[in-house]
């Protein structure tokens, strides 16, 4: 476990396993504890390195808001820290649209992408689900107990136990999100208008992953990330929604896994 300077912030990050490296940037509100289902498995093969977005976590809550292009830079500053010239990069949601930025700024530091759950940004999103959105902007101003509660229909399957959506909550409100720190992230969501010419002219592997009932992000935003970026593989989960590591988890490592596996 580490830190690097950032001047305002000191991002705090973490790496597990040997081998090729693996950039996971997590989401919105969320510390990059939420890859908990995920990336034991991955560093079985790969070098992880995890991160907490500045207002989350252990890196905690820096003067905002915070842009997504700020964010973008926090995780090239964490690549350099760890010494890696090159990664496979990971985002799910928020970070989704960071490792959009990050492959959009810096496609040299970049081996791979996979964007979980995101979309385009700016015009070239479709639109979420009305009672989604009022939701969010709701959460900015909750205890993060409740935020986690009411989020629950919009992020989660139907079909998702509650016994595992408890463990996820006791994941995230060990080190649990102010709502200053949401509410700057959420800010910098809200503010970003895409990298859609960037998207046209990727040219590493690209995977981009969804649950087809995700009510947060709309679903149709994974076909047109897929259709955007030249050769993207275009994957959709039955029975998942947004937090579709939860929802899927078997089904989520192995697709990663597989994409990397190929790629690598």
């Amino acid at each position: 476990m580490s830190t690097v300077d950032r001047g305002d912030a000191q991002v705090w990050w973490d790496e597990e396993g040997e081998g090729e490296p693996v950039l996971l940037i997590m989401g919105l509100g969320y510390p990059s504890d939420m890859w908990f289902r995920i990336w034991p498995e991955l560093a079985t093969r790969y070098r992880v390195i995890r991160f907490d977005n500045r207002g989350t976590g252990r890196t905690g809550v820096p003067p905002g808001p915070y842009t997504v292009e700020l964010m973008a830079d926090d995780a090239i500053a964490v690549l350099d820290a760890a010494g890696v010239e090159r990664a496979h990069v990971i985002g799910a949601s928020m970070g989704g649209l960071i490792a959009q930025q990050v492959v959009a700024t810096h496609p040299e530091r970049v081996a791979s992408l996979g964007l979980v759950c995101t979309g385009a940004g700016g015009e070239h999103m479709a639109p979420a689900d009305p009672e989604a959105l009022a939701m969010m902007a709701a959460r900015a101003t909750m205890p993060p107990e409740e935020a986690a509660e009411v989020a629950i229909p919009f992020v989660y399957a139907s079909t998702t136990p509650r016994s595992r959506i408890d463990e996820d909550f006791e994941v995230r409100l060990r080190v649990p999100t102010p709502p200053e720190g949401y509410a700057n992230q959420l800010m910098g969501v809200s503010g970003w208008q895409g990298v859609w010419d960037a998207l046209a002219t990727i040219s590493v592997p690209t995977l981009v992953l969804s649950g087809k009932a995700d009510r947060l992000v709309n679903p149709e935003n994974a076909t047109i990330l897929a259709e955007r970026i030249p050769g993207a593989q275009l994957v959709l989960l039955d029975d998942a929604s947004h937090v579709l590591m939860t929802d899927q988890p078997e089904e989520t490592t192995k697709h990663l896994l597989a994409f990397l596996d190929a790629v690598r």
